[in-house]
């Protein structure tokens, strides 16, 4: 790996994608230091102390969030406006018939992604500020105005830089911001751990079994994350002409965990959002109700937040890939599964497939969601935010980026880092 990462600095053009893409991540790293004018960190970071909803969001800033810097929010508003912009392409016709129009329409579609990431960071944003109580240095109309669009203008910042990486640089620039707010809090992560063994609160034991914890979640991500389902499909032979087309056998896969990290994005937001609610409201019979029975991390909250993490993989696994529009593309280009017939019974054959292997995905997403309570049950190690959805992330976006790497080398006939 290391002699394919040196062939690939000695190629200008890759080199030169690589540089770039480390110097964007350099900015963003620089910026989640920038605080925002008019906040006391201090006070800020006071006040949301504790919170699920702040561990999860910090780790995903790398920091940024509760230093109350311009990047705090991240770029969690695109991530929600490109997955509210995806369902409805499915119930807007506009933007369904834009999304089968192929890059043109893309480049649309983006842009409505964008307006629309402004309008849900301002929106964010404003009730941040609103939250913000006590942190303000001067509690103004205007003080709160400026806050909010500052967090606005940070947000925005950080999703163009990301799409200066996704079209100069090497891999997704949004996954690549992400994966850098995650890297970046395990030397403080390393820290703290040190610090809890100083203490005595956990021993050397706790930390091998966190250490074979994290391994062995690593290899199974590394497995899932890579799985797939190949379906034969077999193309007839096609005479245009003098030449014959077809007549090759190809396979469609099916990716074990088709919907990525997005239905834990879901389940998590809205599950900690009550929670984080009710904690404003500690005199209140009816929060106390609710933060006793489904606290962080207990029993029924566990058991919840798996169940709708199920729930949303089968729905945003239902909306990105149509059986019925997979059997009518195969039967465009004359192609068929062995055994059954184009149309309708191939379109039920992939939806019966899906089914099953999404049941399989939905399962470990679940498993991955509510490892932190069990390491914590396991390892006593408190504050364990690098569980396996910080894992999922990190470990498919460096997959992802390492593979257009090698397609890189490849074009050039270097072998590739997964060789």
């Amino acid at each position: 790996m290391l002699n394919s990462l040196k062939t690939a600095f000695k190629l200008d053009e890759l080199r030169g994608k690589l540089l770039f893409t480390l110097a964007i991540i350099f900015l963003f790293r620089v910026g989640a230091h920038i605080p925002v004018p008019g906040i006391n960190p201090d006070a800020f970071a006071d006040l949301l102390k504790g919170g699920a909803l702040l561990g999860f969001f910090d780790v995903i800033s790398g920091g940024a969030f509760k230093r109350a810097s311009i990047f705090a929010m991240s770029i969690t508003p695109y991530i929600n406006a490109s997955i509210i912009m995806q369902l409805l392409t499915v119930v807007i016709p506009h933007l369904e018939r834009l999304a089968k129009e192929g890059e043109e329409g893309r480049k649309k579609i983006t842009q409505y992604t964008r307006y629309f990431t402004a309008v849900l960071a301002f929106i964010q944003a404003i009730g941040m500020s609103a939250a913000l109580k006590g942190a303000l240095v001067n509690p103004s109309v205007w003080n709160y105005l400026m806050v909010a669009l500052t967090f606005t203008a940070g947000t925005v910042l950080l999703m163009w830089m990301g799409e200066q990486i996704t079209e100069k640089g090497i891999g997704n620039g949004i996954s690549l911001l992400i994966f850098a707010g995650i890297v970046s809090r395990i030397p403080s992560a390393l820290v703290s751990i040190g610090e809890y063994l100083e203490a005595g609160t956990i021993n050397i034991l706790s930390i091998l079994l966190l250490i074979v914890i994290g391994t062995l979640v690593i290899a199974a991500v590394v497995a899932v994350q890579e799985g797939q389902r190949r379906i034969p499909v077999q193309y007839a032979k096609r005479v245009v002409g003098r030449r014959v087309y077809g007549g090759q056998s190809s396979h469609l896969p099916i990716k074990v965990n088709q919907a990525g990290v997005i239905p834990i994005i879901f389940a998590s937001s809205l599950l900690m959002f009550p929670g984080q609610i009710a904690s404003w409201f500690q005199g209140n019979s009816v929060a106390a109700w609710y933060l006793k029975w489904f606290a962080w991390g207990g029993v029924l909250n566990s058991l919840l937040y798996a169940l709708l993490i199920i729930g949303f993989t089968y729905f945003y696994t239902a909306v990105i890939m149509n059986p019925v529009d997979m059997a009518e593309n195969i039967k465009k280009y004359g192609g068929f599964i062995p055994g059954l017939r184009p149309g309708r019974p191939t379109a039920d054959y992939i939806g019966k497939v899906m089914s099953r292997i999404t049941l399989a995905g939905a399962l470990f997403l679940a498993i991955i969601a509510i490892l932190p309570n069990v390491i914590l049950a396991l390892t006593r190690i408190p504050n364990v935010y690098f569980g396996g959805t910080a894992l999922l992330i990190v470990v498919g976006v460096a997959l992802d980026t390492m593979k257009q790497i090698e397609s890189h080398l490849l074009m050039r006939s270097y072998q590739g880092f997964l060789k």
